[in-house]
């Protein structure tokens, strides 16, 4: 999740310092021209594949140099955290099947990273970036990844995360975990990926897989999906199961798609759809979900839509509010109705009620994760005293304040929590659904956070920016984040919200955003932004 939001305290105004180890001079980095599958989609590796110009096999192989090559050497992203030793493996099963005719859809034979807090039934760990958890093998792929591997994808191994997904320290820093290290922006180098799923915008960004799937609570798609410069969504929750992956909030959390494009986000989204009788919420979800989102990727997706934007997204960095303004702009020659609305003032009255959900949800979350896993620490309480005693390597930067305040609250039953989490929904459902309503739109958008802030393990994160994708998160209603333009050679992303169960028409004026203003750029691996 994103700390800023969970503390209601805005922006944050730090001093920051570039991470050691980056040494500001010109790098030998492949930038991609020697990299046969840069920027390559999941439509264009099944032509490869299809046609018999290559196969999974040797996709994988390429993605899998291409984590040696940039991940583990060069500028060393460090945006994934284990490779799948069945990679490989898995890649042959599904090239033996094409030849004997069978194809399972999209996905089949397209390698796929997902992120450290999801179950996967193998030999690797689910650790969730801690080394309280190192060790932990799950007996069971979690919902979702069942899903995925039964849709033919190629586990390509999973990405390093803020630790906890950022539910850790009122000061931590977004990318870094305990077992796995700092990730890094692949654009400029001692800038920040944004948090929780760090690894998993850095690496698709990068190139070093074809799609991956990270996780929110509030803004931990969003925002790494925007300053690596690449298309995420956060679905309705109850639209992908939360079962087999470490929680923080049973009312909030979610996984998605993580991409280049809004088909190949789209794709990914409807291969993990399903209801799992292991998580309730899914049970709303029958009749509204679908399997393949890719017919609402209309061109003119704009065409005719009344899109809401606040004022207050115009403040703040000025820079950043130019982007956006073009993006209206360019909204409104495709055909679309940006309306100016007051949404801003539909949010007061939360004060610190999020925390208190989190604290309360968390606590009950992992002790229930926990319980039912291999982990060598079986509660939340064990493993405040695990990073305790480990405190060298566990926490040398920033503490555990927010876990050692969760440990203290009580049961769900508790009245400070149930109204915390009536407050919760009731002003953010209330905030949203009242704007699209009066103001007959088809979605809110804003831009998705400020450009990146250099990394600083000392002082933690500088997010920046006036976003309105959280009151989303909060409300467990989905949102989108696409590329929007560059600032300074940092990419910002423009987010698109809509009530529940509307990932269908988001994903069309997402498409038809995408289309008209093709923002994404690859990376170039600067090492700091020259003056």
């Amino acid at each position: 999740m994103k700390r800023r939001h969970f503390l209601h305290i805005g922006s944050l105004a730090a001093t920051t310092f570039p991470i050691a180890g980056i040494a500001h001079s010109k790098m030998n980095v492949p930038t991609g021209t020697e990299f046969g599958l840069q920027e390559a989609t999941v439509d264009e590796l099944q032509s490869l594949m299809s046609k018999g110009k290559s196969n999974s096999v040797n996709i994988t192989k390429t993605y899998l140099k291409r984590i040696a090559e940039i991940d583990k050497a060069g500028p060393k992203l460090n945006a994934v955290i284990e490779l799948n030793p069945d990679a490989l493996n898995i890649a042959a099963q599904m090239d033996q099947e094409r030849k004997g005719g069978k194809v399972r859809g999209p996905l089949h034979g397209i390698p796929v990273l997902i992120k450290d807090n999801i179950d996967s039934g193998d030999k690797m760990m689910t650790t969730a970036g801690s080394l309280a958890l190192e060790g932990n093998i799950a007996v069971r792929d979690a919902f979702i990844l069942d899903k995925l591997r039964a849709a033919g994808a190629v586990l390509l191994g999973k990405t390093n995360l803020s630790e906890f997904a950022n539910y850790r320290s009122t000061r931590s820093t977004s990318g870094w975990s305990s077992r796995g290290g700092q990730t890094r922006n692949p654009y400029i180098l001692d800038r920040n990926p944004c948090g929780s799923s760090s690894g998993s915008g850095s690496a698709v960004s990068a190139n070093l897989c074809a799609i991956a799937i990270g996780t929110e609570t509030n803004g931990s798609i969003a925002c790494p999906s925007s300053v690596n410069g690449i298309v995420g969504i956060k679905p309705t929750v109850g639209l992908w199961s939360r079962s087999g992956i470490i929680p923080i909030s049973r009312t909030q959390d979610t996984a998605g798609p993580m991409a280049r494009t809004v088909r190949d986000a789209a794709i990914l989204l409807g291969a993990c759809t399903g209801v799992d009788p292991k998580d309730i919420p899914t049970a709303d979800s029958a009749g509204k979900s679908l399997t393949d989102y890719t017919s609402f990727l209309i061109t003119d997706g704009l065409k005719g839509k009344r899109i809401g934007y606040d004022k207050g997204s115009m403040t703040g960095n000025e820079d950043v509010a130019e982007v956006f303004l073009k993006a209206l702009n360019l909204i409104k020659s495709k055909g679309g109705i940006p309306v100016e609305v007051d949404f801003t003032s539909r949010l007061k009255g939360l004060d610190n009620a999020e925390h208190l959900v989190l604290n309360y949800e968390f606590k009950e979350g992992i002790n229930k994760y926990l319980a039912g896993s291999k982990a060598k620490v079986r509660s939340l309480k064990e493993i405040i005293e695990f990073n305790t005693k480990n405190a060298a390597k566990a926490m040398p930067y920033f503490k555990q304040e927010i876990l050692e305040e969760a440990e203290k609250r009580e049961a769900l039953d508790s009245k400070e929590y149930l109204d915390a989490l009536s407050k919760n929904l009731l002003v953010t459902r209330k905030a949203i659904d009242g704007t699209l309503s009066e103001y007959k739109l088809d979605a809110i958008l804003s831009p998705c956070d400020g450009p990146s802030w250099c990394t600083d393990l000392v002082n933690g994160d500088a997010f920046a920016g006036n976003s309105y994708y959280w009151p989303a998160a909060v409300a467990g209603y989905p949102h989108i984040t696409v590329p929007m333009g560059f600032v300074h050679e940092l990419p910002v992303g423009l987010c698109f919200i809509g009530s529940a169960w509307t990932e269908g028409s988001l994903i069309s004026i997402a498409f038809g955003y995408e289309q008209a203003s093709k923002a994404r750029k690859s990376p170039k691996f600067l090492p700091t932004l020259s003056l």
